[in-house]
């Protein structure tokens, strides 16, 4: 990925004070890029975002992807879009479902129409790999997204490309496992894990944003991409996490909790037969088959009975001193083993 990749460019980013939207300012406030516009409901998040940074180059606008008026005024002028804002917590949705659905749905929607009608010509938006074989409201309204995503694609194509990214578990981005088990060792308390045997697609804040360059770089009007990623065990996640920190704390397993699955999927078996493969990513490209049901009903495709689909369980397994070596690598580990109390 080149560093002059959105030089002179306008970038939005919804969802913007997440750990997103922070790795996306930490690579490219380095290069020329013109403008980045952070696009959230949270004033105080954006407050500790304009004294972090303090770039003219970062303008902060307060709004919410469920009123596309505030979209509108904020998309004047943007060259490029990255649509982070969501919900995502799983229980959280679980509970309340049709919040997950005014936020990943139909304020996705709100999104793709503000950002064709300013003419803005990328939109890459960000999905997860519980969009696929969804179980949980979080993955179904995240899948119905992807959906809306590629058909707004076909409208959209000679004004406004738009592509999604799919990728898997971020290591210690906000509200995830590896903050949450730094704490317990921090306090002294066990390891809570829910299953063992459970297995998560393993990737760093920057190989998310890689995903995304990729995409904006190589994506086609509805292309899918996805980075191929090891994966690793709960256990093996916790017991590298106490080689880590050279703890003794006991491992606690309680049980798998509401909308999780023993593993998650990057891609569907009916991916995988169309897929390309560019070596450290797969594009599949849009269904862009329309209502003629022959297509459907008379012409199928036999290579997909004897497919896999890509998912935790089958790609590289990690071990334990191989989870150690990327945690090291991690910011909060880094400050963790420096002696900070970790809250976040």
């Amino acid at each position: 990925m080149t560093r002059s990749t959105l030089n002179a460019k306008t970038l939005l980013i919804t969802g913007g004070t997440g750990t997103f939207g922070n790795a996306v300012l930490r690579r490219y406030l380095s290069t020329d890029i013109a403008e980045i516009r952070i696009f959230s409901r949270d004033e105080k998040k954006q407050d500790d975002m304009r004294r972090r940074w303090a770039d003219p180059r970062i303008k902060f606008y307060i709004g919410d992807v469920r009123n596309e008026q505030s979209l509108r005024d904020a998309m004047t002028g943007v060259d490029i879009v990255f649509h982070a804002a969501a919900l995502k917590q799983v229980p959280s949705c679980e509970f309340f479902p049709i919040e997950a659905v005014r936020t990943n749905v139909l304020g996705a929607e709100s999104l793709l129409n503000a950002a064709i009608g300013a003419g803005v010509q990328r939109v890459i938006v960000l999905s997860t790999d519980k969009a696929v074989y969804p179980i949980n409201a979080m993955g179904i309204s995240k899948a119905m997204m992807e959906k809306l995503a590629v058909a707004k694609s076909r409208v959209a194509a000679k004004t406004t490309v738009i592509c999604c990214t799919r990728y898997g578990n971020v290591m210690a981005s906000r509200g995830s496992v590896v903050p949450h088990f730094i704490r317990q060792i921090q306090s002294g308390e066990p390891l809570t894990v829910t299953d063992p045997n459970m297995t998560r697609f393993m990737m760093s804040i920057d190989g998310a944003v890689d995903l995304v360059l990729w995409a904006f770089e190589h994506g086609n009007p509805g292309d899918t991409f996805v980075q191929k990623a090891p994966a690793a065990t709960l256990d093996t996640l916790a017991r590298a996490l106490k080689q880590v920190f050279n703890a003794d704390n006991p491992v606690q397993v309680i049980g798998t909790r509401h909308g999780e699955k023993l593993y998650e999927t990057l891609l569907t078996r009916e991916e995988i037969a169309v897929a390309e493969d560019m070596g450290d990513y797969y594009r599949v490209p849009a269904d862009n088959r329309d209502l003629n049901y022959g297509v459907y009903f008379d012409a199928g495709r036999r290579d997909v009975s004897v497919k896999d689909d890509y998912n935790s369980h089958n790609t590289t397994q990690l071990s334990v001193d191989q989870m150690a070596g990327m945690l090291r690598q991690l910011s909060i580990v880094q400050r963790a083993l420096g002696g900070e109390k970790i809250t976040e």
